[in-house]
């Protein structure tokens, strides 16, 4: 028999004042989210961050300590703001260098006379780190230890999942089913509940959405074992049907 293998966690860390400020809407969490997802890897956290050292340490720390893996998108530019590379090394104990891969990418791209202080902060990464390839803008990210270290502008770091991607443990693919509920969440929320409690092993969860001037409630179930996933989907289905037939019978005898 094959040998059933563990989850594999991941968590995303944004950086930058001027997501918190709401000056820039985050477009990196939901790509993420549903990059590692086909990958059968479980985002389990995200979180956001200013552009503060101590934050960022803090935070880099805490959460490659708890998940396999940390994605960190923002602040690897030429400002003075930029100060992810700076925090990584800081959190990892080690010092950053300048590394001459990427100078001499910059100087592809610009004169010498170009390459002033501020363009050769992008070169900096922490020692020990292996470069993540950027093919857009050809300033590459970086990844040390389980951080790995992307850019804030959606589309280089979608170029750079792609490049990370085929280095990353997977897991096995959760296994989804989605049930349009057709009532009110009060109605099911009692029997929906006991349903979560015996089936541990599934995530439950019922989400409403308001479109089309009326309330529309779904469930979704989330598992590794298909069999599992659709064995709830028949209990939930029956619930449900059982709802709308009293519902049907109340309204039928109200007359």
């Amino acid at each position: 028999m094959d040998e059933v293998r563990r989850s594999v966690t991941a968590a995303v860390l944004v950086i930058g004042d001027e997501i918190l400020s709401g000056r820039t809407k985050d477009r990196n969490i939901g790509f993420i989210a549903d990059y590692l997802f086909a990958l059968g890897i479980d985002l389990c956290e995200a979180r956001i961050v200013p552009d503060v050292e101590a934050e960022i340490v803090d935070a880099v720390n805490a959460l490659r300590a708890r998940y396999d893996y940390v994605f960190t998108t923002g602040g690897i530019g030429p400002t003075h703001d930029d100060i992810t590379a700076d925090s990584v090394a800081k959190a990892f104990g080690v010092e950053l260098y300048e590394d001459q891969r990427i100078i001499a990418g910059l100087l592809e791209r610009m004169r010498p006379q170009d390459l002033n202080e501020a363009r050769r902060r992008m070169a900096r990464v922490p020692r020990g780190a292996t470069l993540v390839e950027n093919p857009i803008s050809k300033i590459p990210g970086f990844r040390l230890g389980n951080v790995i270290v992307m850019a804030g502008v959606p589309s280089i770091m979608q170029a750079m999942m792609d490049g990370v991607a085929p280095t990353l443990e997977t897991g096995v693919r959760m296994n989804v089913a989605t049930i349009e509920a057709g009532a009110p969440e009060g109605a099911y929320a009692s029997g929906l509940g006991e349903i979560a409690r015996n089936r541990r092993d599934l995530s439950i969860g019922s989400y409403p959405a308001f479109a089309d001037g009326r309330f529309h409630n779904q469930i979704v179930i989330r598992g590794r074992d298909a069999q599992s996933v659709e064995a709830a989907k028949i209990e939930i289905e029956a619930l449900l049907q059982e709802i709308r037939q009293r519902e049907s019978s109340g309204r039928g005898s109200a007359g």
